[in-house]
């Protein structure tokens, strides 16, 4: 599935066209995850949902073992850092 995406990364220009079938540096899969997760972090901010109740939902459906383990996702972009901290403060 890798090869594939760096493949369309390639064809479409987000990637260097490489020699013998390497990747080259650009996009990868998990960066879709990462977008994913952050996606619907930011709508449920947006949404007013309580994100300790919908955390488990997302840990699921990236597979994670526990809810913590998907709280950095909360740290890793400035609009969600911005968006807790005003939630916090109200």
């Amino acid at each position: 599935m890798r090869y594939v995406f760096a493949q369309i990364c390639q064809r479409i220009g987000l990637r260097e066209p490489q020699d013998y079938f390497r990747h080259g540096v650009g996009p990868r899969i998990h960066d879709l995850r990462h977008t994913f997760a952050i996606s619907t972090l930011i709508r449920w901010y947006r949404a007013g949902l309580n994100i300790d109740t919908e955390i488990p939902k997302l840990s699921a459906w990236l597979g994670h073992t526990k809810p913590s383990r998907t709280y950095w996702y909360i740290e890793a972009v400035p609009e969600l850092m911005r968006l807790a901290v005003e939630r916090a403060q109200r």
